[in-house]
């Protein structure tokens, strides 16, 4: 089979481009086949061979090895994988989810594209895990590193709710999660879920994704103790300023402002088991805000291959 390498494969620059450019699912599977095999040599998922024939009338491969004759789709080894639902369908949810500045929820994708709440709310998940900021370089130089805390309050809670946050939490119902932040100024963002603000959390993900040797700015809490054995340290007392100059913490507080508006505007409401996804989604979306989005649709589907997340795994994380 032949395929048009995917760096020569056109992608719309526009919403209104993508709808219809998506709109034929020739040309979606298509571009699928281009990311997945960008040679144009097609192999088979099964045995590795690359002796396959295509159905055309189904959009299917089948390989001719006689031990094999597997059948499969440009959907295997993918986000896609066994999901009944089109490729136009696919590639519309992905390219709304990874320009919509604010995000978007699973009933208004539902509505969108004409499926249930329930289908739209696990091909979210999927797209999520596709939105991962690869972690395979130490971020460096000057660094910013901080947390907040996400989660609702206790006030704005049914009285049902609130007996059990009281219950499990205490009096004060502290039953917010943590979510830790590094920002590489100039670079990219990293961020994480936390069991709690102890030392024993922060530290390690700060020497994972810092070089040692970074200039580390934060604020004073006591549990950045410690780090001036690998990093070079600046401290701002929120106290009595948010900045001294160049020292300051501002970007990362700004991007806490913005994954709580997004959950209070969009998602409403998001469970701590979930949140690492979200995380993903929008510390992404951070990381390529400047790029036009037919770019960062390209960019994002180039990390569909090798995904995969099942809707048992989603419920009984639940």
């Amino acid at each position: 089979m032949e395929t048009t390498p995917y760096t020569e494969i056109h992608t719309p620059e526009t919403l209104i481009g993508a709808v219809r450019f998506f709109a034929d699912e020739d040309k979606c599977f298509e571009y699928v086949c281009a990311i997945k095999w960008p040679g144009g040599e097609v192999c088979c998922p099964e045995c590795g061979t690359i002796s396959v024939g295509k159905i055309k009338s189904r959009r299917l491969f089948q390989c001719r090895e006689k031990q094999c004759r597997k059948q499969f789709s440009a959907k295997v080894g993918t986000i896609f994988e066994d999901s009944p639902l089109p490729l136009s369908k696919w590639l519309v949810a992905v390219w709304c989810i990874v320009n919509a500045r604010n995000g978007v929820s699973s009933c208004e994708l539902a509505r969108s594209l004409g499926i249930t709440q329930k289908s739209a709310w696990h091909m979210l998940h999927r797209i999520r895990l596709a939105m991962q900021t690869p972690t395979y370089r130490k971020i460096r130089g000057e660094v910013e590193t901080d947390e907040s805390f996400v989660g609702g309050r206790l006030k704005f809670m049914h009285k049902h709710k609130q007996a059990k946050v009281k219950a499990e939490f205490g009096p004060k119902g502290m039953n917010k999660t943590v979510v830790q932040g590094m920002f590489e100024r100039g670079g990219e963002l990293r961020t994480q879920v936390v069991p709690n603000s102890q030392a024993r959390f922060i530290h390690p993900g700060i020497l994972k994704n810092v070089e040692p040797g970074s200039l580390l700015y934060s604020d004073i809490a006591t549990h950045y103790h410690g780090l001036e054995k690998y990093f070079r340290r600046e401290v701002v007392n929120h106290l009595y300023h948010y900045a001294i100059g160049i020292n300051h913490v501002n970007t990362l507080e700004g991007f806490w402002s913005l994954i709580k508006r997004t959950i209070r505007g969009t998602y409403v409401a998001v469970s701590p088991k979930h949140l690492d996804r979200y995380l993903d989604e929008m510390t992404r979306r951070f990381n390529l805000r400047d790029m036009p989005d037919g770019d960062r649709f390209r960019f994002v589907m180039t990390d569909i291959l090798g995904r995969r997340l099942k809707y048992a795994e989603l419920v009984d994380a639940q």
